[in-house]
Order: structure tokens, then C-alpha cells, then sequence
């Protein structure tokens, strides 16, 4: 793959990609592997990215700026509609769309919700069946045969964004479609999302990881308090459930759960932010979060920026 090189010194295209597809398809795993770190959380269960996500790749050829978005589904909730949003807003002002499908679980009819995001984009689509190393080349065919039929798009490249498979090809076709221009981004960064919304969807994944059932869906994290020093950096969570049975099973019998979530979450943070860090959980039920605009939309971390932005300008301290 081509060595990353200081942003000042490329040459060549530059834009945006968004990743579109069904909650599973892959997007986080492609986006993580693309960038070479973990910048979106990955678990077994459908529906966990809710917000977008961009990454970062810069190259000798031009830097390419993915963004990854939660999986189409039909939202039922405020939660949903708002992830629905997400998406919607990932698709404006980009260069390419990538159409995301699970070669090894495809639709059994064609999928109208996905294809209608590519009919309705004017820019060149790519067409990604990921997870390619897990079928038969005599399976793959009349998939990329049905797609075709279905809609003109720019490439079709089958992928494995687990193992890096097509990973090249795919880079290079996206680059081929960017505009000719500067970099949007310096080479070090990788990401757009704030350390502190990071944290907070490491122990979100943590959490969907130990526990089961309805809590994936029922749980929300926010950060109350990120304050770095020059030692330790101290952060301060609340979880949030929507019922005190599901309250119990985070915490767990004598705090056994709540402990290993955070156990888990601090390691893994210790180690992407090269720092020891204080970790301080807290639970609390906030019954039907999901079907109120106003908690959903304070998930956003574009929202909390803004909220904490208008703190800082506040009166009366010391302006």
C-alpha cells in the first residue's frame, strides 16, 4: 500500500466518499481497515454506528475522506429517524457513493431501499460487495450480474474489509472519480470525531459486547466530564437504559458487570490515547429516550460540540 506522506506535499485529487449500506454490511470494519486504526466501534449487532463518522486516508496520489454512516433500515423510533438523518446528511457535498452490500447475505429480492440512495445521487457510484471470501465465485456472479442489471454504476469491486482483500482497487477507483485539488485534511489526522466522543463509543461497544438482549438498543452513553491533566486523564460516563431491569444487567450482581465494561473501555482507551486514564461509570434509567427528538439529538456529537461551544461563550466567564 502507498506510504503515507505529509498532506502539504501531495499532489494529485482530493474529496469525500461516503459508505452507504444495511446495518452488518461491513462499513465500520472497511473504514477502521482503510485508516489503519480503530476510529469506529465494530460488534456483532445491527444498528450500532448512529452517527456519521468520517476517516481520513491521505496518499502520494491524493487523500480520500470516508465517511461512515449508520445501516439503512425503515426507522420506527426518534432514534432511528435521526440515524436516517445521519445518512441523509452524509450524502451531501460528497464526490463518490459507495453502496455497500454483504455478498454472503444478499437480499433475496433487490434491495430498493439501498439502490434508491444511488439512483437519487448525481455523482459516480461504486457498487462494494464486501465479505467476497466467504462465497464461491459461481455465487458472486449472478449477484453482480443483479446489480447491474439494476443500475448503471461507475465500478464494481468485491472486497473483504476484514482481511484487506480489494482494499487497493477500491482506493484507486475512488481516487480515479475525486476532483483534481489539495488535501481537505493535514496527513496526521485521521479522524473528525472529537477524543471524547471516542470514548464514549469505546465503552458503548464494551458494553453491547458483555450484555445481551435489549440493551444494544435501550443504551446511550455521554460523556459528563473529560479533563486532562498532565498525568491522568479523568473521564466521567453516564450509561443510560430506559428501564430499571435493564439498569440491573449493566451493573450486574454486586457491580460485576459495570466493572469488567469498564475495565475493558480503559484499557482499550489507555492504549489509543497513550495515557492513563481514570474511568468513572455511572447508570441511570431515562425511560423511552429513543422516542424523544431531544435526548436523541444530544447523542450527536456535532451537537454536543455546539452545546459546549455556546458554554464557552457564555457571559461572566472572564470575557
Amino acid at each position: 500500500m502507498t506510504e503515507n506522506i505529509k498532506a502539504t506535499e501531495v499532489r494529485g485529487r482530493s474529496g469525500f466518499a461516503a459508505i452507504v449500506g444495511r446495518p452488518n454490511a461491513g462499513k465500520s470494519t472497511l473504514i477502521n481497515k482503510l485508516v489503519g486504526q480503530k476510529i469506529a466501534i465494530v460488534t456483532s449487532k445491527p444498528q450500532t454506528t448512529r452517527n456519521r463518522i468520517q476517516g481520513i486516508v491521505t496518499r502520494a496520489e491524493g487523500q480520500i475522506v470516508f465517511i461512515d454512516t449508520p445501516g439503512l433500515y425503515d426507522a420506527d423510533s426518534a432514534l432511528g429517524r435521526q440515524m436516517m438523518h445521519e445518512v441523509a446528511a452524509a450524502l451531501e457535498d460528497i464526490d463518490v457513493l459507495l453502496l455497500m452490500v454483504d455478498a454472503s447475505h444478499p437480499q433475496t429480492h433487490m434491495d430498493e431501499l439501498l439502490l434508491s440512495k444511488a439512483k437519487r445521487f448525481r455523482g459516480k457510484t461504486i457498487l462494494v460487495l464486501n465479505k467476497v471470501d466467504r462465497v464461491a465465485k459461481e455465487g458472486l456472479l449472478p449477484l453482480i450480474e443483479e446489480f447491474s442489471k439494476a443500475f448503471e454504476f461507475a465500478a464494481i469491486v468485491p472486497i473483504s474489509a476484514l482481511k484487506g482483500g480489494g482494499l487497493e482497487q477500491l482506493q484507486q477507483e475512488i481516487l480515479r472519480m475525486l476532483p483534481e485539488g489539495p488535501p481537505h485534511f493535514p496527513e496526521d489526522q485521521v479522524t473528525d470525531q472529537p477524543e471524547r466522543f471516542l470514548a464514549a463509543e469505546v465503552i458503548r461497544e464494551k458494553a453491547i459486547q458483555l450484555t445481551y438482549h435489549e440493551i444494544p438498543y435501550a443504551l446511550a452513553v455521554m460523556v459528563d466530564k473529560y479533563e486532562e491533566k498532565p498525568r491522568l486523564l479523568r473521564i466521567e460516563v453516564t450509561l443510560s437504559v430506559e428501564r430499571d431491569s435493564q439498569k440491573k444487567i449493566l451493573i450486574g450482581h454486586k457491580g460485576e458487570m459495570l466493572k469488567k465494561i469498564g475495565t475493558e473501555a480503559r484499557k482499550e482507551l489507555e492504549k489509543m490515547l497513550d495515557t492513563k486514564i481514570y474511568l468513572g461509570l455511572f447508570v441511570k434509567v431515562m425511560p423511552d429516550w429513543r422516542e424523544n427528538p431531544a435526548r436523541v439529538k444530544e447523542l450527536d456529537w456535532h451537537g454536543q460540540l455546539e452545546a459546549l461551544s455556546e458554554l464557552q461563550r457564555e457571559p461572566g466567564d472572564g470575557e
